[in-house]
């Protein structure tokens, strides 16, 4: 809980701890950073006494006026003694002003949880400089002062508040409004926050108070339930949750705890307490370790809380509330105001874009309001009389909107001239969204031991999450379940809690859920508002029950063209869930989302009319960038149109000629390649990983220029965009397309890009090779990679180019489709075409291919006909069946090595028949007498070997190794493996 306060929207800040600063320019390192920052809890342990660690990060603006440098007096100031009679004094710094005459008005200044005063100097000053005696204090249980934490027990913090008075009623230099009546207000944040609202409450000597981030209700903070009744809501951000104990926030609760271990020394009775209240840290304890509340902890929380101590008075009253706040949300600031407005008294309310997960970018106008409040209220000669007279000094409810724009720093800033709902004032506005009828009900897995968990926010860190891709964080398969609206036709502003009604059955008596709330905007998933709704309920297993369920109250956006989602899980990583396995069955028993929205009238307008500037630079160098593009483009092209056709090679569909490519890091990709594909044939194009393949194949695309040598397709020299790759169709590394388009709307898109007439495309022979049937009429999305990679064939085949190269035309195809696509390119290259493959498949380019090249390191080390590649005069292939077992086998192969004349003798198990491979000197009739000689029951002899042996032999003698040596049928495919991996 966060920070003091003062005449800035620093009221709700206190000295933060050291965090990285994270920036849009890595979405997965934001993610990444923000994961590693809410589960390190190390910093707390060694924490100054002015750091508060639930502070969001400062960020220091030029803007920002220094402070005067005004030196504080220390004092101790006795106050109510701890419940066992221990005396307590309370730590303060008096800060008097540099200009005009005493007497002052007075301002008390309240810390965050796990400050001090050390870390209200700043704000202190600040107010100091603007005339007021400030008196900044430590509270009980916290830094220098004596006692224990309590957390804001009305009879000892509040107490404590009235001591402060009391102190600066004996000052001469503190105006009086009445003997023992100081002029003074009060200002905190978060833990200070709670300070000034029951402070003021309980003492009406108060004349103005300024609330931030705090809450309402310390029960239904910590233990949060958005189940609601039936009842409509009468303000924007209402939640009168059921009467069933809430969900804990266990992360939030693990720093609150933590950062109490830091305050000060450790008790020695129960050194885990630290100056925690004995019974108050054993119910913390007790429910952060089980997630379940005893009901006098709630009932302790609950008195710990304004809304049992604010009764018939209050001062007039400022409340700023985080919409960047996932530990005290809009909820807790707008039963406060209902509360404070049934006492009559002045009050208004602002909705910051910051809180304690971020800090706010409306800083100065936040600034400015809490100056004019106390100005209006405190310093004035008479507040009585004039202020009661007059207009409130700031607008009765102001609120930020979302930041859309990408050149937006600071959020918009919108106001009404009333709080919807009070004062007797009809209550917000509503719209209703449809959600889809498609929408089924949803079953959801609540996983043994409750992991792994969804992700929906960072406590502390959520406001730097706005907007990143995290959908996949938190629709964990099995344990969510996402309910589409339809697509919005207007925009509109939402600004409150958003309803829904939902029907659970589950298969436990008790469920928990979390709600929340997801735009839509193509295949982009993003939240406005990190924030998840806990949801815990009650039921018989197997009886349905509705519910209508508050999502978190915010400001939203809601632009055409776009649809929200309701995602529905059974865990998140900030709460504390049930660990048993069970089952849910979610359903929408209404068919609308509502939502609370408004027409706001413009605070500040956000420089709607400034020229982008950054964006106009960018966009112009990018045009620069296109035209610089173009021109070399066209230049080349004149180069390339003016080079004289090689009429040696007119008729050749590719000649590869002495290409050399070296990186930037002086690697050698290709070193000289030289091979040629005639008409008719399928060459295939192999090599283990990093020989030069994909590189070779990339220069004879033109996609990238080589350092020397040249490939030429039917003589013409190939450059990027030659004329003559009109004449080429390619699928290289993967295909790509539109995904929002059908497979044939792809087809034609790609046809229309080349300007080529209709009737030369070829759809209908393309469309029989991608085989997608029925699927070619759905987008693109919902194909699995092999119907992709079957389509990106056919595109690449459009308009029947005399050269077709396809990079791993395979990867994704099942064996049948494999087998369908072997005719197919050979039928192609029967037609005088010639098609190039690259694959690692050796046994599927032994039977589609005609031809082959293999590179290694760079360098062809072989080419030819596959047919003269796998047969060979010196060797023998021997089928023997494995019957008589395989030591037998093996003890006549040892014998067959030793024949003269024999120069190795490899063996393949093949499941009945074991492979014998021989390379000889001798004549194959030779061969095999010795092989029946030595023992082999000899079934049948040829002279055939695989592919894969010829290339792990050309492999191995280009490395240098002896391919020859004695290998089993494991070890061979062992080779194999390690030759691919290189």
């Amino acid at each position: 809980m966060d920070g003091g306060t003062g005449r800035h929207a620093r009221c709700v800040r206190i000295e933060p701890m050291p965090r990285a600063r994270l920036t849009p320019k890595s979405l997965s390192a934001a993610v990444a950073t923000a994961l590693a920052l809410t589960m390190t809890y190390a910093p707390l342990a060694s924490a100054e006494p002015g750091d508060d660690p639930f502070a969001p990060v400062e960020v220091t603006t030029p803007e920002t006026t220094p402070p005067p440098d005004i030196e504080p007096t220390a004092e101790r100031v006795p106050t109510v003694p701890e419940p066992d009679g221990t005396p307590v004094e309370l730590d303060v710094d008096i800060y008097l002003p540099e200009t005009g005459e005493a007497p002052y008005s007075a301002l008390i200044l309240a810390h965050g949880f796990g400050g001090s005063k050390v870390g209200l100097r700043t704000q202190a000053q600040e107010y100091a400089g603007a005339g007021y005696l400030v008196l900044a204090y430590t509270a009980r249980g916290f830094g220098e002062s004596g006692g224990r934490i309590h957390l804001m027990d009305p009879e000892l913090e509040g107490a404590d508040v009235s001591t402060l008075v009391d102190h600066l009623a004996t000052r001469d230099d503190v105006r009086l409004d009445s003997e023992g009546d100081p002029r003074v207000g009060i200002a905190g944040g978060s833990y200070g926050g709670a300070a000034a609202l029951m402070g003021s409450a309980l003492d009406d000597r108060i004349d103005a108070a300024v609330a931030a981030i705090t809450w309402h209700d310390l029960a239904q903070s910590l233990f949060t339930q958005s189940a609601t009744g039936d009842e409509s809501p009468q303000t924007p951000a209402e939640l009168n949750p059921i009467d069933v104990p809430g969900v804990y926030k266990q992360q939030w609760g693990s720093r609150f705890f933590a950062s109490a271990l830091a305050s000060g020394p450790l008790d020695g009775d129960n050194p885990l307490c630290g100056r925690f209240e004995a019974s108050l840290c054993e119910g913390l304890t007790q429910a952060a370790e089980t997630g379940a509340p005893t009901p006098e902890l709630l009932a302790t929380l609950r008195a710990h809380s304004p809304v049992e101590v604010i009764g018939d008075h209050m001062p007039p009253t400022l409340l700023i509330q985080g919409i960047s706040d996932s530990l005290f949300g809009l909820d807790q600031a707008d039963a406060n105001a209902r509360l404070i407005a049934d006492t009559g008294a002045m009050f208004a309310i602002r909705w910051t874009d910051g809180g304690h997960d971020g800090i706010s970018t409306t800083q100065a106008a936040d600034n400015a309001a809490s100056l004019a409040w106390l100005d209006t209220y405190v310093a004035t000669p008479d507040p009585t009389d004039e202020a009661a007279a007059t207009p409130i000094p700031v607008d009765h409810f102001t609120y930020a909107l979302p930041i859309t724009q990408r050149r937006q720093s600071t959020a918009s800033l919108e106001h009404l001239d009333v709080y919807p709902g009070l004062t007797g004032i009809k209550g917000a506005d509503t719209i209703t969204l449809d959600f889809r009828r498609t929408n089924s009900d949803a079953m959801l897995l609540n996983p043994p031991g409750g992991q792994p968990q969804s992700m929906t926010s960072v406590p502390g860190l959520g406001a730097l999450l706005n907007g990143l891709p995290t959908y996949s964080l938190a629709a964990l398969p099995g344990s969510s379940g996402a309910f589409d609206t339809v697509t919005a036709r207007e925009r509109h502003v939402v600004v409150g809690s958003p309803r829904v009604r939902l029907t659970v059955t589950s298969t436990a008596p008790e469920q928990v859920l979390y709600a929340s709330l997801w735009q839509v905007q193509g295949d982009l998933v993003t939240q406005q508002r990190p924030h998840v709704a806990p949801i815990r309920l009650r039921a018989r297993p197997g009886e349905p029950q509705e519910v209508t369920v508050a999502l978190p109250a915010a400001t939203y956006i809601l632009e055409p063209g776009t649809r929200w989602r309701l995602l529905i899980t059974t865990t998140d990583s900030s709460f504390t869930g049930p660990r048993e396995v069970r089952a849910d069955r979610v359903d929408l028993a209404s068919a609308s989302l509502e939502l609370p929205i408004a027409i706001g009238s413009p605070v500040r307008d956000a420089s709607a009319d400034d020229w982008d500037w950054e964006s106009l630079l960018v966009g112009g160098a990018l045009i620069a960038l296109l035209i610089a593009g173009a021109i070399t483009a066209l230049v080349r092209r004149s180069q390339a149109a003016r080079e004289p056709v090689r009429e040696e090679y007119a008729d050749i569909p590719l000649v590869v000629e002495n290409l050399v490519k070296t990186y930037a890091d002086g690697h050698r990709a290709v070193d000289d390649v030289s091979w040629r594909a005639e008409r008719g044939q399928v060459v295939g194009l192999l090599g283990p990983n990093g020989a030069g393949k994909t590189t070779t194949m990339r220069m004879m695309l033109g996609l990238i220029t080589p350092d020397s040598g040249a490939a030429y397709v039917l003589g013409h020299r190939v450059t990027p965009g030659a004329d003559v790759l009109g004449q080429v169709g390619a699928l290289v590394e993967g295909p790509g397309f539109l995904p929002h388009l059908t497979g044939r709307q792809n087809l034609e898109a790609y046809w229309r890009a080349t300007g080529r007439p209709a009737e030369e495309a070829g759809f209908e022979e393309a469309l029989d090779v991608a085989a997608l049937g029925g699927a070619l009429d759905r987008p693109v999305r919902t194909y699995s990679h092999g119907m992709k990679q079957r389509l990106g064939i056919a595109q690449a085949m459009l308009g029947k180019p005399d050269l077709l190269f396809l990079d791993e035309p395979t990867n994704g195809l099942d064996p049948p489709q494999i087998a369908a696509m072997r005719p197919i390119l050979q039928a192609y290259a029967a037609t005088g075409r010639t098609v190039v493959v690259s694959s690692h498949l050796l046994s599927e380019v032994e039977m589609t291919c005609s031809h082959v090249v293999v590179m290694h390191a760079g360098r062809v080390i072989t080419a030819g006909r596959v047919d003269d590649l796998v047969a060979s005069e010196d060797t023998t292939v021997i089928d023997v069946p494995t019957d008589a077992g395989r030591a037998a086998i093996d003890a006549s192969v040892a014998a067959l090595r030793d024949v003269d004349g024999i120069r190795s003798v490899e063996i393949i198990d093949e499941g009945d028949v074991a492979k014998v491979t021989v390379v000889a000197d001798l004549p194959r009739v030779e061969v095999v007498r010795a092989a029946i000689t030595a023992g082999l029951d000899v079934r049948s002899v040829g002279s055939r070997r695989h592919l894969e042996e010829v290339f792990l032999g050309v492999i191995a003698g280009a490395q240098g190794t002896d391919a020859s040596a004695p290998t089993s049928g494991q070890s061979m495919i062992e080779r194999l493996r390690q030759v691919r991996a290189r």
